[in-house]
């Protein structure tokens, strides 16, 4: 009955052409009343009898109708529920879902492999992509921010898959993180003072484990009288201020040309009068035009580093600045990452799904050719609940990093007790 539907409803209306010109939210919806109509007028002329006995039965059929026609088919419900953060597609049949941090399988599937490939289609073609045996893979944005990624097959032998994570709806604060056990208002604070005092600061963690939602939360403790520049494979930031330029970059086209990389456009904003720096994250060669930036006058920069603890950053950071190719020593990019970055964040997705910064960690030098680190604070695990939640506390270890005279020589009121605890 519903694919009747479907097919009467292309043959009324040119739904390809119209989905792929219509991005503005209100023609968008201008269309969807359009097309809800014809589905109704396209009930009332079949014969229901026995199919759609109720109201309610018949509501449900037009909304899957117009999921079908307009949206993302089975996954429309996924999306709307803010609760979900994370949609992994197996298989067309396999879907699952991360919930409040926990992942599940989700009850929801594609009747087949087809109608999967046309909800890809209908992700790809309004951005002037394709993904088919030539480019099996692409990573690609919806309408409202979240990114996707999609594989087919050959590549995919279960048939095609794709990864969707959610764009949050509204801007988290920092206020959000602390009620999320992210951190405590004491380590806000601080790191508060770490932002406005220009320190160069590098995000450390895992996939998931919430290193763009903090670096937007710091971003925003940026003052706003700051130009600031951000740098993102995929915008996702969502910064306050006024005086910012957003700069994004651009996958290869069809014809394997166009590609504009973070590298380049961190050298592009070099020469734009930055205040501020951020980079959404550092992957490839690009850490050491940051790396440089940061030392070259370019204070109170930000970025993020795919890592699992601040050690580990350090070996990745160098990792990455080979990458660009300039044949520099080990040593030479020890010492620059050591005079470039002031502290590194470690945030972790913890067993329960929690995510939360576990450590914050100064550089405070070199000892013969190893970069040397001081914890300021850590979290330290306790144990489990009886929801087998995470128990634990952020504690000071004690140690006062070096740049709080700096803080307190420049005016700010720094508490030293938050240092022991006190």
């Amino acid at each position: 009955m519903k694919l009747r539907i479907h097919r009467a409803l292309i043959e009324q209306m040119d739904l390809k052409k119209n989905f792929a010109d219509v991005n503005d939210p209100k023609q968008r919806a201008v269309l969807r009343e359009k097309t809800q109509k014809a589905v109704l007028d396209i009930l009332n002329t079949e014969d229901t009898s026995g199919l759609l006995p109720t109201r309610d039965l018949k509501a449900q059929m037009v909304k899957e109708v117009l999921d079908e026609a307009l949206g993302l088919g089975p996954l429309e419900d996924l999306l709307a529920d803010d609760v979900v953060t994370e949609i992994m597609v197996n298989a067309r049949d396999q879907i699952y879902i991360e919930r409040a941090g926990k992942v599940m399988l989700s009850k929801v599937t594609f009747s087949s492999e087809q109608q999967m490939m046309n909800v890809i289609e209908r992700i790809v073609t309004p951005l002037g992509r394709r993904v088919d045996e030539k480019v099996p893979f692409v990573d690609a944005r919806l309408r409202d921010g979240s990114r996707v990624h999609i594989i087919i097959p050959p590549l995919a032998l279960r048939g095609p898959t794709l990864t969707i994570r959610k764009f949050p709806k509204r801007r988290f604060d920092a206020k959000d993180l602390i009620g999320f056990g992210t951190m405590t208002e004491e380590i806000s604070d601080f790191l508060r003072y770490c932002v406005e005092a220009r320190l160069n600061i590098i995000i450390s963690g895992g996939t998931g484990s919430g290193k763009t939602t903090l670096l937007n939360v710091l971003s925003n403790f940026i003052p706003v009288n700051e130009r600031i520049i951000t740098v993102e494979d995929s915008a996702e930031l969502q910064l306050g201020q006024t005086h910012i330029v957003r700069l994004e970059t651009r996958p290869k086209n069809i014809e394997g040309e166009g590609e504009v990389t973070v590298r380049d456009l961190v050298k592009n904003c070099l020469r734009m009068r930055p205040d501020r720096i951020v980079v959404g994250e550092c992957r490839d060669g690009a850490a050491l035009d940051m790396l440089q930036a940061m030392n070259t006058g370019h204070d109170g920069s930000l970025t993020t580093v795919h890592s699992n603890s601040p050690r580990e950053c350090i070996g990745r950071l160098e990792t990455l600045c080979l990458m660009a190719g300039i044949g520099l020593p080990s040593r030479a990019i020890k010492e620059t990452i050591s005079s470039a970055v002031n502290i590194i964040i470690q945030e972790n997705r913890l067993n329960d799904g929690s995510r939360k910064i576990v450590a914050i960690t100064e550089l405070s030098g070199m000892q013969g050719d190893v970069v040397t680190l001081q914890d300021i604070f850590v979290f330290k695990q306790e144990g489990l609940d009886k929801r087998r939640r995470v128990i634990g506390r952020f504690v000071p270890t004690g140690f006062i990093p070096k740049f709080v005279e700096e803080m307190e020589a420049s005016g700010m009121k720094i508490s030293r007790g938050l240092f022991a605890g006190k």
